[in-house]
């Protein structure tokens, strides 16, 4: 009976290792992302994503390596719309500058690629992967693969007949690559031990639909920087003087203002942050008046502080006309709520079993 007493505890004890392991390599993925993430947005405040006009997903991490490859480079760059409209005359120096942007951008693509594959092959084919989650993680490297066409598809909108990338598309890339980043957490979150407090079905409820809101908000923020719609109406808690501004829907059909309308879109957003923090306050009050455990209580006040602090980083970075910094806080707190908002509804769902 010692001996497999003793057999079993070593079973659990090695088991409990390589869900430390596994854990701990999901988390170094969602930094990776987190930078990834930052990285973009900078890519896209400084007009640096068209800079690099082909999709070579191996060749192309081998930046210009001598003068003669930045200037075939160049030329590649000199042949679309941005630089011929709008970067004419562009000095070489200059041209390095959104290049790096770029190139650091894929380059992390390209890293994270490897930092999921290689960990992934060692951990399968070690044994340390539960049955369960193989899939799942089959289905994350899949997903990473699509964000790479889905990137390089967004950035093709911009080298014909435009002078920017689509926002469509620039919002599609954007918000697939915050799923990517939940969904990584979810399951590093799953293979954590979570308290046994209960939590009442009402708090439950609102869990899935704040992490709903919070993809929502970051879409339509992502339409605003394709439409660089934050560059106007830079006043708070007014827009154009009024709570309501005028000529939201001028465009026909009128369905489109939503998405092409400058005005429109950042209006949209507005509104939809105040949706959000209502959301975020009313879960929090069902929360406090509800017989839920303390760890939950608690989650709801602090996921209401990081959206409070989230939107007061965007009337900042609203009302100075979005500088570098402030865009680049701006987005990384999107992901800070987004992951908050995810923990909770990983720790809610895992106490209703």
């Amino acid at each position: 009976m010692t001996i497999t007493a003793d057999h079993n505890f070593y079973a659990i004890d090695i088991n409990q290792q390589h869900r430390t392991q596994v854990r701990n390599w999901l988390y170094l993925v969602c930094l990776l992302i987190f930078i990834m993430v930052i990285v973009g947005g900078a890519t896209r405040l400084t007009d640096s994503g068209l800079s690099i006009t082909e999709w070579k997903p191996l060749l192309g991490a081998i930046p210009p390596l001598n003068a003669q490859d930045w200037q075939i480079a160049l030329e590649k760059y000199r042949q679309i719309p941005e630089y011929q409209l709008i970067n004419k005359g562009m000095s070489m120096d200059e041209f390095k500058f959104i290049y790096w942007w770029e190139w650091g951008h894929r380059f992390l693509g390209r890293f994270i690629g490897l930092a999921v594959f290689i960990p992934l092959v060692f951990f399968w084919i070690t044994g340390r992967l539960e049955a369960w989650i193989k899939p799942h993680l089959v289905a994350l490297f899949i997903l990473g693969g699509l964000q790479g066409f889905i990137g390089w598809w967004m950035v093709s909108s911009g080298l014909v007949d435009r002078v920017d990338v689509s926002q469509y598309r620039l919002a599609t890339h954007l918000t697939l690559a915050c799923i990517i980043f939940a969904y990584t957490l979810w399951l590093a979150r799953s293979l954590v031990s979570h308290t046994n407090e209960t939590v009442t079905s009402a708090v439950a409820a609102f869990a899935p639909w704040v992490v709903f809101a919070v993809l929502l908000q970051i879409f339509l923020g992502a339409l605003v920087a394709g439409l660089d719609a934050g560059l106007a109406y830079n006043e708070w808690p007014l827009m154009d003087g009024a709570i309501i501004p005028s000529d939201l829907w001028i465009q026909s059909p009128f369905w489109i203002n939503a998405f092409e309308n400058p005005k429109t879109v950042q209006f949209i957003h507005r509104m939809s942050a105040y949706a959000l923090l209502a959301l975020v306050l009313i879960q929090m009050l069902v929360a406090l008046k509800s017989a839920s455990g303390e760890t939950h209580k608690r989650r709801t006040i602090l996921l209401l502080i990081l959206t409070l602090a989230q939107a007061a980083i965007g009337v900042v970075t609203l009302l100075l006309q979005v500088p570098l910094n402030w865009g680049l806080y701006h987005q990384g707190g999107a992901l800070v709520v987004l992951g908050f908002a995810i923990a909770h509804w990983r720790g809610v769902k895992f106490a209703n079993g």
